[in-house]
């Protein structure tokens, strides 16, 4: 066990909340005694002392107060005894004088000790209890430098280390630096090392507190590493378009669950867990053309959250998750041409959005998921009952939702690339019924929308394919609606693009297939672009794609 920072320190920091953010404080209480500092760090001398090996004990008074019969005594004690103070901010601690009694005794007690402030919920200044704001010389309050674990803000892992640098005095460059490293290093072995681990200690706890302790750190740390390989770990290997990592690290991070057939083995947590491994290596396997590997894994991930769902019917949470599933399944019979199927998930998974948008219509996930419905169901009207009426209402309806999505989270870039999509949908509405004009305003649309978002992330290769269909088909339509100068250029742009994400994945077979298609069209006698690509290129390029 890691020695406090410094002798008189007791425990490493005081968490204050409110008690209505109990849930929130748990988590962080959990992630913060599960960190290990990097071991180069660990040792060393910082702005407020030598950086321990980890941060246990955090004091939280529903896990740590014993039954003593003068609550406030104890809880003076433990603020005497710690070596920080970290405020979780809502509009709940801002009005809790509970919390306010906290801030102010720590820093009568402690007047050097750092006090760490960390937005949960709420917008600033609202969600700070007054305690922690300062009235400055010119009569106005200052309020203090904070963390922000929103997703619109830092983040919860990258605020976790802004806190742990707070704690340690370690700088964050540095932190951040060392902790990705490691971060990347461990998350290929560690997960299985790590669950053995928990058993062993598991089955000791009957004889030894500390190995109780030590199971629960083992856990939460295994558990934090799948969490991190289903995000952040995932969003950018996506974005280089690393099929091949990816499935490694779900395998990996699947192994952690075992192949457990009686679902009532998981905790509804870890069933949860489970079920996003098993969409994320259904999602790889359509990405590569293995569409019955890919139903495997989205019907036994239904199976797991249609489990959940049914053990809480009313709970959000689950039916988020459960219409996932909805999702992926119908997507595979999509693409399968099986158009009775995918109507019939897609038709649970929109009734599923409408149901969680009932609940919180000023959600802006619910407000995606709505959209996705929409745009789901307008698929199968236009591909699949070739009603381009019917499909032109429903992509209209999923670009409205998209646009409200995006007006809730103007800063984020998810929802701006599904309002291109759905503009791409419905410029297929309007070409299915030869509206030639129409059709192309709704893809330049899309097509605006794409640059954007390709100018600002240049090296996300996912979004270089969305630009790379949408410039190809810009170029056709213009040549349709007799704009004959931008067919050129246009395509032009989509052949360079094509053959830019081939190189970086040859066995991509989305890639593979838009580059045969674009090869197509140069070498079109109705575009007239007078060649540029040869007959036998072409060959070569229908035949990787179909191989």
């Amino acid at each position: 066990m890691a020695e406090p920072m410094r002798p008189e320190v007791r425990y490493t920091a005081f968490l204050s909340y409110s008690h209505k953010d109990a849930a929130a404080a748990g988590r962080l209480h959990r992630r913060l005694e599960a960190y290990r500092l990097p071991k180069r760090l660990a040792g060393s001398q910082a702005a407020r002392g030598p950086v321990p090996e980890r941060l246990w004990p955090i004091f939280r008074d529903r896990e740590e107060l014993p039954a003593a019969t003068d609550l406030s005594e104890t809880v003076r004690e433990a603020l005497a005894q710690s070596g920080a103070l970290i405020v979780l901010c809502s509009p709940h601690s801002a009005e809790s004088l509970w919390v306010a009694e906290e801030i102010e005794t720590f820093r009568r007690l402690h007047p050097d000790r750092p006090i760490l402030a960390a937005i949960l919920d709420g917008d600033p200044p609202d969600c700070f209890p007054a305690a922690l704001r300062a009235f400055g010389r010119d009569g106005t309050w200052h309020e203090p430098l904070a963390t922000d674990l929103r997703p619109q803000g830092d983040g919860a892992h990258l605020g976790l280390l802004k806190l742990v640098a707070g704690i340690t005095g370690v700088g964050l460059d540095a932190l951040v630096q060392r902790d990705a490293a490691r971060r990347i290093r461990r998350v290929m072995a560690v997960t299985g090392a790590a669950l053995i681990a928990m058993l062993i200690m598991a089955a000791l706890a009957v004889v030894a507190l500390n190995a109780l302790r030590e199971a629960e750190r083992q856990r939460a740390e295994a558990e934090g590493l799948v969490e991190f390989m289903l995000t952040d770990l995932r969003e950018k290997l996506r974005g280089v378009g690393r099929l091949d990592i990816m499935t490694a690290v779900n395998e990996r991070a699947l192994a952690y669950y075992g192949e457990q057939e009686e679902l009532d083995e998981l905790s509804p947590e870890s069933l949860e867990r489970r079920a996003r491994v098993l969409l994320a290596m259904g999602e790889d396997d359509v990405a590569r053309g293995n569409l019955p590997a890919a139903l495997g894994a989205f019907r036994e991930a239904h199976r797991t959250t249609d489990e959940q769902l049914a053990r809480a019917p009313a709970d959000p949470n689950r039916i988020f998750a459960h219409a996932q599933s909805e999702y992926w399944v119908g997507r595979v019979h999509e693409l399968r041409r099986d158009w009775p199927a995918a109507r019939r998930q897609y038709m649970h998974y929109a009734a599923a959005a409408e149901r969680l948008i009932a609940v919180a219509p000023g959600n802006p996930d619910y407000m995606m998921e709505v959209g996705w419905g929409a745009q789901n169901l307008g698929v199968v009207q236009l591909e699949g009952l070739h009603d381009a009426v019917a499909a032109q209402a429903s992509f209209t309806k999923a670009t409205r939702w998209f646009e409200r999505a995006v007006a809730a989270r103007p800063g984020e870039d998810a929802a701006r690339r599904e309002l291109a999509n759905a503009f791409g949908w419905l410029a297929d509405s309007f070409y299915a019924r030869r509206l030639w004009q129409d059709s192309l305003a709704a893809r330049l649309e899309q097509y605006r929308i794409t640059e954007r978002l390709f100018l600002a992330d240049p090296a996300n290769v996912e979004i270089a394919y969305r630009l790379a269909v949408a410039e190809r088909s810009v170029a056709r339509l213009s040549a349709l609606a007799g704009n004959r100068a931008d067919v050129r250029p246009f395509m032009r742009k989509a052949y360079d693009r094509a053959h830019w994400l081939t190189a970086r994945d040859p066995r991509n077979v989305q890639w593979l297939l838009l580059r045969a298609k674009v090869e197509c069209d140069m070498l079109s006698r109705s575009l007239a672009l007078g060649g540029g690509v040869s007959e036998r290129r072409l060959r070569e390029s229908i035949r990787d794609a179909v191989s």
